[in-house]
């Protein structure tokens, strides 16, 4: 993919920002009073419209408007859909697929970040925190935020190695993660890193759209009458949305809405092909987090099969919209969609059809229910709110500049 280089990754690639305060001078830093020591860097793989790339955004915009001088660096493009914020730069037009482009991409890698000179790094998912956060300690001296946004199975074993040597040995001075089950999942390791660990929930942004069932349904497609079970979800085969295309033979007036892209696309369009449901599946691509609430407007349940989550930020902003969810039995989803001991979500194994089916047709047929998960849903802001998670993580920041200071 040869996307042409954007006036923001222009910009930024030349060490310069769209803010007249921000400029460079020679082997110093000309930046004044006002934003000296509060320039972020924010790293991450690729860029899409995905969870971690959301989390990302809103902690961009909340320092922002905290007074912050936030620049956004991506690996790569991964999706044209994607609606890059401001300060925003590309290390390579694509995902390296051999080891000269690789290199090349770590010396881009390396370049960008000095020609920032942030004063703190925070870096996203796996492949940012381990590839971002070594290069970053190679470049300059800011301190390394790592966010421990990616499930450990999402992880192959030399990753999780590299992680913790990387804990361990300082390179990340401080790691966040997203629920106490993350906490509890890194209880093994020892104490040299886990002393590093800040759990910071996420917020979300809130997903109500102004368009009735109908009118978002035309919007995307879909059928104005009927069962619509849906998804916005990455298509990889560990979201498991195979099982959802798995209930319809046996619920013939249901259908599926999978918004997304991903590696999966085609095995599961052969999969309803197969099961003879591929016109009551519809694959809408990626959608951008402007259109998630009118797509979460045409649902009737959000299904969402997961294999792995570290929070599941999908699920919650569905059950915030009012969109009763049923979900995959994980711990982290126990503890994230319930609202003050209430579940804000059915939970099932969702790798059993006949089980997820049911659970689906159970909260179809029952307004009662309905109605506690709708409760309980709305609730979940006041768990999650994108304030409080900026708030810590100015805290973080703060912390640590103050630290790289004495």
């Amino acid at each position: 993919m040869n996307d042409p280089i954007t006036r923001s990754d222009r910009a930024f690639a030349t060490g310069g920002t769209s803010s007249p305060s921000a400029g460079h001078g020679g082997d110093g830093d000309s930046r004044d009073s006002a934003t000296r020591g509060r320039r972020v860097l924010l790293v991450q793989t690729q860029a899409e419209n995905a969870g971690a790339q959301e989390i990302s955004r809103l902690v961009g915009a909340g320092l922002t408007a905290r007074g912050y001088e936030v620049h956004n660096l991506f690996f790569f493009r991964q999706s044209r859909a994607f609606d890059e914020p401001a300060n925003t730069g590309y290390c390579a037009p694509r995902r390296p697929g051999d080891p000269l482009s690789f290199l090349r991409f770590l010396i881009a890698l390396g370049r960008k970040i000095r020609a920032v000179r942030p004063d703190v790094i925070l870096t996203f998912q796996h492949y940012g925190n381990a590839i971002g956060g070594v290069i970053a300690r190679l470049a300059c001296p800011a301190p390394v935020i790592a966010n421990q946004v990616s499930a450990r199975l999402t992880m192959p074993g030399w990753l999780q190695k590299l992680d913790l040597m990387m804990g361990r040995f300082g390179i990340f001075r401080t790691i966040t993660v997203n629920s106490d089950d993350m906490l509890r999942d890194y209880s093994r390791y020892p104490d040299s890193y886990r002393k590093r660990l800040v759990h910071v929930p996420h917020g979300f942004d809130q997903k109500h759209s102004a368009l009735t069932k109908a009118a978002a349904r035309q919007r995307f497609g879909l059928p104005a009458d009927g069962i619509v079970i849906g998804t916005a979800a990455r298509l990889h085969p560990l979201k498991q949305l195979d099982s959802n295309i798995r209930v319809l033979p046996a619920h013939p007036d249901w259908r599926l809405a999978l918004a997304g892209h991903g590696p999966d696309e085609a095995r599961l369009r052969a999969l309803a092909e197969q099961l003879g449901v591929a016109d009551r599946v519809f694959f809408l691509g990626e959608i951008t987090p402007d259109d998630v609430a009118d797509f979460l407007a045409c649902l009737d349940v959000f299904a969402f099969p997961s294999l792995a989550e570290t929070f599941g930020l999908a699920a919650v902003e569905a059950a915030h919209a009012g969109v009763p969810v049923v979900a995959n039995d994980l711990p982290v989803l126990r503890e994230v969609l319930a609202y003050q001991g209430e579940p804000a979500a059915v939970l099932v194994d969702a790798a059993d059809p006949t089980a997820l089916g049911a659970a689906i047709a159970a909260v179809l047929d029952d307004p009662q229910l309905r109605v506690r998960l709708q409760r309980s849903g709305e609730g979940l802001k006041t768990r999650y709110s994108v304030d409080a998670m900026v708030d810590e993580y100015v805290r973080i920041l703060e912390q640590a500049m103050v630290a790289r200071i004495v």
